[in-house]
């Protein structure tokens, strides 16, 4: 009887399903068993069940890919090269001062590429060869090769090699424009030195901007991406490079499931322009932009969240000329929509030097089209030369209740100090204000696309609105920011 009472307890840790009454003999439950595997089968679709089969993509592919190790010198103490540093360290002592003297030392990384063309042209991640001095490349056939840095470019993350080698294998290069959410594919790469390592997953989204001063609508996937990883090829089931595996979000610094690739479309245009003269030029428009929120939008009459409102335009700079202002809501360019402040970098950046756009702007509750010849991202911006503002004057005081906000007057030294012509400067907050974001020293340059020149032409432009769009200088940065009194 003890026996037959174990039987019970582990069939039903094996199956999710209820084997019914405890009174049941040794015989009923012995039959019960083809039931439970019938019904498990039966809600499964098999169609399902035909999952893709890399093995002949890699047998075809994987001898394209390659292993690069880059060597970096960086400044390190003595102390840190002693092996009783840690020790010291975590027991609170020091090492001698004489022994603390920076010494340069060789860092190497790992990372991935691909083979472009058989004379031995090579594409990974900039920042996979990122301040090396020296790069070695491992072929499928264990061949190590010292390989040449063409150029990078740290925009869009992509360094060209070139190895002393011919009648190399190839990748073909796909379209990643026609991949679709939900595709399978397959990176191919070196993660954490493990060589050739063949990871699979489907593509996540398309288009993705990330929060860096990057010009890549990525690729997200869920495909098994870790260091070492980057630089290599991400390919569909055709056998073609698709993306370039560049960069995991990650808490831990290991793979969580969220992995990004460039659009290898993008890489083969950077390689071109670094092969033919060693450096790329991205056009350049010359502003700075922020998020269109719901609350913007209302404040300015517009009704969809869309677009990137225009907070700084740089002295000079091919905005300017083209006529653009603080307030402008850029919606379009060259006929593009602009979903968002980040899809701007993205547009502009995928121009060239001198090449003019057409730029259609949402300014004071009507659309204005513009033309931009747009400039070099190489060549630097004009300093605007603007100071912290926390230190202006108080002049003309002005408290306004419904916002909580107390403001006054910039004072001619205020302006020069700061370089702007007009403004006001918040000197206390609270309640509303406060909550909105504002802080003592901000300067209000203009409500409502409307400019502020003193403490009254303020006071009446807020006096007969409960929502309001000001632009602001903190510091050296300009932006908007909604306050609200419902």
């Amino acid at each position: 009887m003890k026996k037959k009472l174990l039987g019970i307890i582990v069939l039903s840790t094996l199956s999710t399903l209820s084997i019914g009454g405890c009174n049941q003999s040794k015989k009923d439950l012995v039959n019960t068993q083809p039931s439970i595997q019938i019904v498990k089968e039966s809600v499964v679709d098999k169609n399902q069940l035909n999952l893709p089969n890399f093995v002949s993509l890699v047998r075809t592919v994987g001898n394209t890919v390659v292993n690069i190790t880059a060597e970096a010198p960086v400044a390190v103490n003595n102390a840190q090269m002693d092996p009783f540093f840690d020790l010291f360290r975590q027991f609170g002592g020091q090492m001698p001062r004489q022994n603390q003297q920076p010494q340069t030392q060789l860092k190497t990384s790992m990372g991935s590429g691909f083979i472009i063309s058989t004379d031995g042209y090579i594409l990974t991640n900039a920042h996979v060869v990122d301040g090396a001095k020296k790069i070695t490349v491992k072929v499928s056939d264990k061949r190590e090769f010292t390989a040449k840095l063409i150029g990078t470019d740290s925009k869009t993350d992509i360094a060209l090699l070139k190895v002393d080698a011919s009648s190399l294998p190839t990748v073909k290069i796909g379209n990643p424009n026609s991949l679709e959410v939900g595709e399978w594919v397959a990176a191919i790469g070196a993660p954490f030195g493990f060589d050739n390592s063949v990871t699979q997953g489907i593509v996540s989204a398309k288009g993705r901007n990330l929060p860096t001063d990057s010009y890549v609508p990525f690729i997200q996937t869920d495909v098994p991406i870790n260091p070492g990883n980057s630089g290599g090829p991400l390919f569909n089931l055709n056998g073609e490079v698709v993306g370039i595996n560049s960069q995991i979000y990650s808490r831990s610094g290991g793979y969580m499931g969220i992995s990004f690739s460039i659009p290898i479309d993008i890489a083969i245009n950077i390689a071109d322009q670094l092969k033919k003269s060693g450096k790329v030029n991205h056009g350049k428009l010359g502003v700075k932009v922020q998020a269109v929120t719901q609350q913007i939008a209302k404040s300015f009459g517009l009704k969809d969240a869309n677009g990137a409102l225009v907070a700084e335009v740089i002295t000079a700079s091919p905005g300017e000329k083209a006529g653009l202002k603080s307030g402008d809501i850029i919606l379009k360019v060259d006929g593009q929509n602009v979903l968002d402040s980040s899809s701007l970098p993205l547009i502009i950046g995928s121009k060239k030097p001198l090449d003019v756009v057409e730029i259609q702007v949402y300014r004071n509750h009507k659309y204005v089209v513009l033309h931009a010849k747009l400039g070099d991202s190489l060549v630097a911006d004009s300093a605007m030369g603007a100071n912290d503002s926390n230190g202006a004057k108080s002049n003309d005081t002005l408290t306004l209740d419904k916002f909580g906000l107390t403001i006054t007057n910039l004072s001619e030294a205020d302006k020069k100090q700061l370089n702007v012509n007009a403004g006001v400067v918040i000197t206390n907050t609270q309640g509303i204000g406060q909550m909105s974001g504002l802080t003592s020293g901000d300067v209000i340059l203009s409500v409502n696309n409307q400019p502020v020149s003193n403490t009254n032409q303020a006071k009446n432009l807020l006096a007969n609105t409960n929502i309001a769009a000001l632009l602001i200088l903190r510091g050296q940065q300009q932006m908007f920011v909604t306050i609200s009194s419902n």
